[in-house]
């Protein structure tokens, strides 16, 4: 087998194991529906159909929940972009074909379900939610790093899920509303899934082409970016979400980047060479300074958190 492969000829090497892979997904993922984890009764006109507009204090989330519920769906949402993007990497001839229509079907039916929820509820005002929606669809998303779309979008959707995963989960106990909670769970429990299949793929490529697959391995993981980045007020949110304890740096090297890592055996591997080995170097760099980083954010955390609660009077 050759030390460096083309997209084309990855894809064929890996089909065996694609479909393996996929079978075990289908044979794990279970059913549900949307309609199941919304709040219907709650559901009212608004005054265009004679009712009344949404406001604030019909919401029953924080405003922190409401943040992180709105950016969590503006990043499933944005799907036409997406499925571009995955079957340009994956190709839609065969499994991969049929691996991209269920993982599109999927995210699909996690933005329908958590509209749905967000206007139904009135947990937030619906003619922002539409403004910002459309605004992130327009924009779009586009690969981060180009060439070897294959090797590079399934560390990729590794990343990409498991960190949603732990958003997802993380803000259904944010929002300490009981149907929130449930239907987040639901959602984080189709993104492991997801993931585990990406993460298995990944795992085949890297005994495939090792050199080959680490270095694009080592370009998403250093310049990773979460696709909501192009939605709107974007950093301002996700600042929030770190200081409220969401999706922050901690979470992301101890609840992504690690266990990834691990599962690919990347720092135990014997069968490295000249790039392999550099890139596995950078990664462990990469690693020091994201550790660094998130201890330098936690302390500043944790020193404004005490100064609030010693303005408030109360102990931290």
């Amino acid at each position: 087998m050759p030390t460096t492969l083309t997209d084309l000829d990855t894809v064929r090497e890996l089909e065996p194991v694609a479909e393996r892979h996929l079978e075990e997904h289908l044979r794990k993922a279970k059913a549900w529906h949307p309609q199941d984890y919304v709040p219907w009764d709650d559901c009212r006109n608004s005054a265009a159909m004679s009712g009344v507009d949404w406001e604030p204090g019909q919401s029953e989330l924080s405003e922190v929940a409401r943040t992180a519920m709105v950016t969590n769906l503006l990043t499933e949402d944005n799907l036409p972009s997406y499925h571009r993007e995955i079957s340009e990497s994956f190709s839609l001839d065969g499994v991969w074909g049929t691996w991209v229509g269920c993982w599109t079907a999927a995210e699909n039916r996690h933005a329908i379900v958590m509209c749905d929820y967000l206007v139904v509820a009135r947990a937030v005002d619906p003619v922002t939610l539409e403004q910002v929606r459309m605004a992130h669809m327009t924009t779009g998303v586009a690969k981060p790093v180009k060439g070897q779309q294959f090797l590079r979008s399934g560390a990729y959707v590794t990343q990409q899920e498991l960190a949603t995963r732990l958003s997802h989960r993380n803000t259904g106990a944010a929002c300490n509303e009981p149907i929130a909670e449930r239907m987040l769970q639901r959602i984080a429990d189709d993104e492991k899934l997801q993931m585990i299949f990406s993460r298995n793929l990944s795992a085949a490529a890297l005994d495939l082409t090792p050199n080959q697959t680490l270095r694009a391995f080592t370009d998403i993981v250093t310049l990773f970016q979460i696709p909501g980045l192009t939605q709107p007020n974007f950093r301002r949110n996700a600042v929030v979400l770190a200081e409220y304890g969401i999706c922050d740096l901690r979470q992301h090297l101890d609840g992504v980047l690690r266990p990834v890592l691990r599962a690919w055996n990347v720092f135990e591997r014997t069968d490295l060479s000249d790039d392999g080995e550099r890139a596995r170097d950078e990664i462990a760099a990469y690693f020091d300074e994201l550790t660094l980083r998130a201890t330098c954010f936690e302390e500043q955390r944790d020193r404004a958190a005490a100064g609030h609660a010693e303005r408030a009077g109360v102990a931290p």
